[in-house]
């Protein structure tokens, strides 16, 4: 079994930036591609950005290209996601994910799952 458990959400101003963390534990880090996910209330879970196991490959929402970043640090088996320039609708639960998904953007893909951590951005 992997835990994961994300960090660094919170509330942020429109436009503002804000670095979620997610620290593994419990298996291998690098031996499983990550994901970031988000749901917002009402709404299905989305798929936000993934990388490579090595780090050397990165993989992101269309709609987010450009603001968000993902990486990793697989000596602190912890992966980053960087969000900039923040919208209201920004706002939602992130997860993280672990596995060695087909695809990296569908869910059912990852094995392991953190709690989430709350992002809200105020307008």
């Amino acid at each position: 079994q992997m835990q994961l458990v994300e960090s660094g959400g919170g509330l942020v101003q429109a436009g503002g930036s804000v670095r979620l963390s997610c620290a593994a534990s419990g298996r291998t880090f690098s031996n499983y591609d990550m994901g970031w996910f988000r749901q917002a209330p009402g709404k299905e879970r989305e798929f936000v950005a993934a990388i490579s196991f090595s780090g050397s490959t990165t993989y992101y929402a269309d709609s987010l290209k450009g603001r968000f970043t993902i990486s990793r640090d697989n000596a602190k088996n912890t992966v980053y996601l960087q969000m900039n320039s923040l919208k209201p609708e920004d706002s939602a639960v992130y997860y993280c994910a672990a596995g060695q998904p087909i695809s990296w953007s569908e869910s059912t893909g990852y094995d392991f799952w953190g709690q989430g951590t709350q992002v809200t951005v105020s307008s």
